[in-house]
This record gives structure tokens, sequence and C-alpha cells, in this order.
């Protein structure tokens, strides 16, 4: 099950990645000719994707995190602020996602 989550994960980002490389490759946005409806619809999708496949991410890892700190919790409840910092961390995931459709978003 996790080797199947971590192939569609993969397959994900190398999607992202052959919607986006060929809008990043275009030429310069000052440099296009107006109406290029196409080339902003590829990168809106690149964006989409960014922050959806990062959220997904998210979500699964916290999913994981947060049940194994519900147990650790439950035998040691000391270490319940330790575990807040542990079930944040995924959160750069959707961050970078975010910071990627951006940039992406920019280029439009």
């Amino acid at each position: 099950m996790r080797m199947r989550a971590v192939l569609w994960l993969l397959l994900g980002l190398a999607l992202i990645g052959a919607v986006a490389m060929p809008a990043l490759a275009a030429e310069a946005p000052e440099a296009r000719p107006a109406g290029d409806g196409a080339r902003a619809g590829l990168l809106g999708i690149a964006a989409a994707l960014a922050v959806a496949f990062g959220a997904l991410g998210t979500a699964w890892a916290q999913s994981r995190i947060g049940a194994a700190a519900a147990g650790a919790m439950a035998e040691r409840p000391e270490i319940g602020g330790l575990m807040l910092v542990f079930l944040a961390l995924p959160e750069t995931m959707i961050i970078l996602g975010f910071l990627v459709a951006f940039f992406l978003i920019g280029r439009i």
C-alpha cells in the first residue's frame, strides 16, 4: 500500500514536470505575442497541479504522523508539544507547492 502511494506521488510529480517544463522553457513574458491563451492555460493547469499534489502529499503525511502522535501521546502525554512540531513539518510541502504555483502564475 505504501509503495503504491509513493509511486502515485512520483507519477504526479512527473506529470507536473511534464506540464510545467515546456511552459517554463518558452520565451520571456515580455516577448510573447498577445493572445497566447494556450500557454497561459497550461501554466494555470501546472500551477493547479502543483498546489493539488502538494496538498495531497501533506494530507497523506499528516494522517500518518497524526496517528502515530496520538498513539505516542496516549502513553506519554508530556510529549504533546513535540508531536505538534512533527505534525506541522509536512506543511512545508504545500508551501513549496504554493511557491511553485506563485512563480508559474507570475509568468502568465
